[in-house]
């Protein structure tokens, strides 16, 4: 990611914050909307689950200029996925919820660059929980 991605990333995730809660229930309707198979991956309380997805989407965020700092977290957050029956193929469809998440939150806010940029920080954070599956399946 470029300097100025990781910006974009941090300054728009500054206008989600206010909103979380929705923004959660937000990005699950819609993941299960995509994806109804993926509800059965979620046997806890809902809103404690969004409360845990904004957490680990705002640790991503706030260490994406220092990624070398959060990747041991994101490596764990990886295994714990495997653990909970997520496959490789899963992350595409969590990247649909997400931007559709953010374009609904973000509203006009939402340019492309913006979603270039929260792209690059979703890929960065997939591929490391992917190449962590992978070494669990090996």
């Amino acid at each position: 990611m470029t300097p100025d991605q990781i910006k974009l990333v941090q300054e728009t995730f500054k206008s989600v914050l206010p909103i979380k809660d929705t923004a959660a229930e937000l990005f699950y309707g819609r993941l299960f909307e995509l994806d109804p198979s993926l509800e059965q991956l979620f046997t806890g309380d809902l809103r404690e689950q969004g409360q845990k997805l904004m957490s680990a989407i705002a640790m991503v965020v706030g260490g994406l200029n220092n990624w070398d700092r959060i990747e041991p977290a994101v490596r764990d957050l990886g295994k714990r996925h495997v653990d909970y029956g997520v496959l490789p193929q899963h992350y595409d469809t969590v990247a649909t919820a997400l931007l559709w998440t953010l374009e609904q939150g973000l509203g006009d806010a939402f340019t492309d660059d913006v979603k270039g940029a929260w792209t690059s920080a979703y890929q960065a954070l997939a591929k490391t929980m992917i190449d962590v599956a992978k070494i669990q399946a090996a």
